[in-house]
Parts: structure tokens; sequence; C-alpha cells
């Protein structure tokens, strides 16, 4: 809208594809963006609200790449009956400036978790040049259901210090057993225990950030693993590193020594608030992952180029990074070096095929269930190494294969199914087969405490035959693993 002669496309008021708190924010918003110049009037906008029924507009210069400032129904009309505002003013008079702005491939859990801590209800999206690219408000996102969620958000957000923060962690491991009880959904399960970890370990390296004195130097927090796809369990340890910018070598070993007692403090405040010290010892207190930019791309570029065990194990972990707190820059720039690399190393891929297909199902030849001995759990079966981690190594594996930079093994299965053209019956049987695990899991760690082993004959009957047949799709991703990636 250029003072009031062009008229803008409707504000998106409804999600463009069915929600998901893994898919980018860019297709969660339809439409044109609804824009406003700033030397647009107050009198202007207000009727442009209301004609669109939209509740928030937000103010670009005069190219209309570069957002200045948003304004809210709520903030305008706030301004014009308490400080007396003149409605022929300029637009840019009240907006609201300082804008709060977010990557429109950030997804759509980072930005619920951006609103939460920042208290706001729309996130300016933009792209990587930093120009406007769509606004996404509290209402186009998935939020925590009811009234415990919003009080154990409200709370993690005001505590002062780490003793508050590990009480609070038994609260949400409390609060998500209830939900399972009440048999949510895997997907949702995920996503709710994931959010509130995430506020909480935000929480955390802000406390504990404030007892150092760090480098002023870009810096970033990741997470690896399950944390890093979204998809912790009530048994989950740490893995994390650090990132950080560093002009040479000589820097970076600097830089490193003085952010390794700050990564040592924050993995062991997060210990004792219940994520248990990584015994592989995959933590930003660890000098080998607390990095610059560089000695990241060379540690990934050293796997891909020498498919050896440990390497592939490594990238079973690392590969799945996800940025949590800092310059989310460095993260997202690392992530998309490794995948614009990794299909130019086909031998890695075949490598990373060969290593899941060591995969042992836990059905017999006659469907029945198969146990592994262990002396400890006899009669089960570990759900998380035979059941959920082939899926997650296999979306893995596709992902690195097609530039899918989504983390979440849900996303990466859907987004697979899209590229080659499966039907989306078969990409839905895979996603259902995936969660039906994950849910079962995440049941047997409320009952027992923690742990990934089920004994079956624990289950009822139908989750007994749905386990069966989830596991039977084991057996069709690693066909189509063998058929794309096997040496000709």
């Amino acid at each position: 809208m250029r003072g009031s002669n062009t008229e803008p496309a409707e504000h998106p008021t409804t999600p463009a594809a069915p929600y998901s708190p893994y898919v980018a924010l860019r297709h969660l918003v339809r439409g044109r963006p609804l824009t406003v110049d700033p030397s647009a009037s107050v009198r202007e906008v207000l009727l442009l609200l209301d004609r669109l029924r939209a509740d928030a507009v937000v103010v670009v210069d005069a190219d209309r790449r570069v957002p200045l400032g948003i304004v809210t129904l709520q903030d305008v009309v706030r301004r014009i009956a308490i400080e007396g505002a003149d409605l022929s003013a300029p637009i840019a008079a009240v907006m609201t400036g300082g804008l709060i702005t977010i990557p429109a491939d950030s997804t759509a859990h980072q930005a619920s978790v951006v609103m939460v801590r920042r208290g706001v209800r729309h996130l300016v999206l933009t792209e990587s040049d930093g120009s406007y690219f769509n606004l996404v408000s509290q209402t186009d996102l998935y939020s925590l259901p009811d009234a415990q969620g919003t009080d154990l958000v409200r709370a993690i957000l005001a505590a002062g210090d780490i003793p508050t923060l590990v009480s609070l962690a038994g609260e949400i491991r409390a609060f998500v057993a209830r939900l399972v009880a009440e048999r949510v959904s895997a997907d949702a399960l995920c996503h709710r225990l994931s959010s509130l970890n995430d506020l909480l370990t935000l929480q955390v390296i802000e406390l504990v950030s404030g007892q150092f004195d760090l480098p002023y130097v870009p810096w970033c927090w990741l997470v690896f693993g399950s944390e890093g796809r979204l998809e912790q369990t009530l048994a989950t340890d740490q893995d994390n590193g650090l990132i950080f910018a560093a002009q040479s070598d000589e820097e970076a070993a600097i830089l490193r020594q003085a952010f390794l007692p700050f990564a040592r403090a924050v993995n062991e405040a997060l210990d004792a608030c219940g994520f248990p010290l990584c015994k592989g010892n995959i933590m930003a207190s660890n000098p080998q992952w607390c990095l610059s930019t560089e000695e990241w791309r060379t540690a990934f570029a050293g796997w891909l180029e020498c498919p050896q065990p440990e390497a592939l194990l490594n990238s079973s972990i690392f590969f799945d990074l996800r940025a949590l707190y800092g310059q989310e820059s460095l993260a997202n720039e690392l992530r998309s070096w490794l995948l614009a690399r990794t299909p130019s190393y086909p031998i890695f891929l075949r490598a990373m095929v060969e290593n899941t297909m060591n995969w042992e199902s836990p059905l017999n030849w006659w469907n029945g269930f198969r146990y592994d001995g262990d002396k400890e759990f006899p009669h089960t079966i570990d759900l998380k190494k035979h059941g959920s981690r082939p899926f997650v190594d296999a979306a893995r594996i596709h992902a690195l294969a097609r530039q899918i930079p989504d983390t979440n093994t849900v996303e990466r299965l859907r987004l697979t199914g899209e590229r080659i053209g499966m039907p989306l019956e078969h990409t839905a049987t895979l996603i259902d087969a995936f969660q039906h695990i994950q849910r079962v899991r995440l049941e047997q760690q409320v009952k027992r405490g923690a742990g990934n082993r089920v004994d079956p004959d624990d289950l009822h009957e139908l989750d007994r035959l749905i386990l069966k047949e989830s596991l039977k799709q084991v057996a069709l991703l690693h066909k189509r693993l063998v058929r794309e990636y096997a040496p000709a």
C-alpha cells in the first residue's frame, strides 16, 4: 500500500498447509504479505486492517524490501485512545520499531519458542538477505494446550536460578507423563517435550552466561541427536556443542579456552536438571566439540572423505544439528555447507546405507517377536535400537542426499516422499509407523522410569499388533535405500 493507492493482498490468517511444528515457516503462510509505506496515515492503516479483518501490518521501506516496523490493531488503538495519536499522522509515528525477526526457513517450533521467550504475538519473517518475506502470528502456530503447560512456560521464563529450573525440569517430566497417560499422539508429545526442554535449556544458558565474561564474537549453542531432531523422549542425555567465529587457528584456540568454562557450567547445570552428561562426551565442554566455523567444516569434511565406523557414528549424531541459543546463522550456514557437499560423496552415502542395513529385525520369519537375550531385561525389545533408529537413519540419508535442510525425521520422510513421487498413503504409513514406535517408547519410559525396552506381552493387544506392522515398514525403507544407493 503506497499511501492509499495500491490494493494490498489479503493478510494470511490460516496456514497454507497442515500444521507441523517442524515445517518451515514459509510454508505456513499463504498469499502476498500485507505491507504499508511509512507515509501511509494512521487512518488509512486502520481502515485497511478493518477491511481485511487483519490484526497486524508490517511497515516496509519504499522498495518494499526492508521491514521497518510493525503495527498491530491492539497497539494502534491504544495509542489513539490513550496517547491521542493524530489519525492523519504517518503510520511511522506510531509503529513499533526494533522488530523481532526470524528467517522464513526457521521451523514453527523455533518461532513458537521465540514468541514465548520474547512475549510477542507476531514475528516478522525475513529472507537470507534481510528482506521482508511475511508475517506469522501466534494463532498460526501450535501452542501448549492447557493451563499446566502455560504455567510451566511462565515459571521457566521467570526462573532466576538453577535450583528453580531443576525443580521445574521435574514438573516438565510429570506433565509429559500425564499427556502420555492421556494417549496424546507421539508427534504432539515430542513437540511439547522439546518446546519445554528448549525453553528450560535457553534459560539455563541465559543464567549461566551472565556469570562469565564471554568473548565478544558471534557464537551459537548447538544441539545434536534427538534434541536436534526435536524427538526427545524422557530418557535423553546431552548431545551439544558450540560454534564460534574466528579469523585464524590461533584466534580459535584462544576463543575456545575462553568458552570452555562457560560450556562446562552449562553442561553441569543441565545435568542437575535431569539431562545426564553424555557418556561419549559429545558436549560443548569437550574441546573437540567447541570449535570455530572452519574447524567444524574440517571435521565434517573429514567424515565425508573417510567414512570409517567412527565417522559414521559421528555423522549419525552431528549431522542432525540445530541452533538453540546465539547467532543462529552460524549453524544455518554450517548445515547449508554440509548439504551442498554431501551428494558429492556417494561412497559416504553408501557407507551410511551399509551401516543402517546391519539392523536386525525384532520379528522372526513367522512374524512373532524375537528377543535379543538381554540379561537385565529378558523377553524385551530395544525400541530405540530396533524400532525408531532405522527410520531415523533412513530419513537422514535421504535428507543428506537430497539436500533437505529439515532435521526432524517426520519432515524428512514427508519431504523425501514428495521429492521421489512416493504415493501419499505410503509416506503416511511410514510416518504413522515411526510415530507409533515413539509413543510406545514414551509409554514404557513413564512406566519403567527410563529406558527404551518393552516386553510385547505387556502391551495392549491392539498396540502389540500395530507395533508388529510398524516394524515391518523398516524392510520397505531398506529396500528403497538399497535400490537407490547400492553400487552398480
